[in-house]
């Protein structure tokens, strides 16, 4: 690409259209005078939001990325129903990723943190055509780890007899793990996460959390996909053991990142090394068909 975009990098939240709906994303574009280089489409994970990638948005657009982090169906401020499981089946999510790409005038780079790593392998696995690369951030080869599937089923336990009010009451009580939408972590105050909570669906995260406990392991079947990979964590993860996530990415050949200093969210834990690593990844050349 050799356009230009808006005056500025500030971020722009809006409802992307797609053939399978509206969703909720922020879109931060090059400040004029910087060519684009390419767009990202950020994907976030379980009891996330488009928002966990607030801290990247400037570091990508310097150097020359539009990056759009979104809101995945029945997650945070995108629609989706209450009760109606189906609609999250992984397939189904999957497919919303090739629209929100294919909206945005693919080939895109995907990049998904954690279970949106999972997403976007699916979708990637579906149709490869609409994207540039993949990159996997904190997001493993297959089910989650013991202790964290331990907290999901907690909290799908709850799911089934508390409302989402009386569950993040419950959450607080549990102390600050991420992956079940805990206290400590997230871009804002306490203010945000609860109003995150509270904006999405139950069966949203019934059954994206059972996705989590159930994921096979698909690495060899993304292997044959003819796409460059990256694999980005950071040096302690208590959801996929970095010594697996290190295997992940020599059995996809893939580029390797980890992020010093950072735990299961890099983007937010160290936002400029993650950023430098994600544009680094993106800017070097790939030999066709890989």
């Amino acid at each position: 690409m050799t356009s230009h975009s808006p005056a500025t990098a500030s971020p722009r939240t809006r409802r992307l259209r797609t053939s399978r709906g509206e969703f909720a994303v922020v879109d931060v574009s090059p400040a004029a005078g910087v060519t684009v280089r390419g767009v990202a489409l950020l994907v976030p994970g379980y009891t996330g939001s488009k928002e966990d990638f607030a801290s990247v948005h400037g570091p990508l657009a310097a150097r020359g990325y539009r990056t759009v982090a979104v809101d995945g169906r029945g997650q945070h401020e995108s629609d989706g129903p209450a009760d109606d499981e189906a609609a999250y089946a992984q397939d189904e999510l999957a497919r919303d990723v090739l629209a929100q790409a294919d909206a945005l005038g693919a080939p895109v780079h995907l990049v998904g943190h954690s279970l949106g790593g999972q997403i976007a392998r699916a979708a990637v696995l579906l149709d490869h055509s609409p994207f540039r690369s993949l990159t996997l951030v904190s997001s493993g080869p297959a089910r989650i780890s013991v202790s964290q599937e331990q907290r999901v089923k907690l909290l799908r336990d709850a799911l089934a007899v508390m409302s989402m009010a009386e569950c993040w009451e419950a959450i607080l009580a549990m102390g600050p793990p991420e992956e079940v939408g805990g206290p400590a972590r997230g871009p804002g105050g306490q203010e945000f996460l609860r109003g995150r909570w509270l904006g999405t669906r139950p069966a949203q995260l019934l059954t994206t959390g059972r996705q989590l406990c159930t994921e096979p392991d698909r690495v060899a079947e993304l292997a044959a996909v003819p796409l460059p990979f990256h694999v980005l964590s950071g040096e302690r993860d208590d959801t996929w053991p970095v010594p697996d996530l290190d295997m992940m990415a020599r059995r996809l050949r893939a580029h390797r990142t980890v992020v010093g200093g950072a735990e299961h969210s890099p983007a937010a834990d160290r936002p400029g090394p993650t950023a430098r690593a994600l544009a680094d990844f993106w800017d070097a050349p790939h030999p066709a068909g890989s």
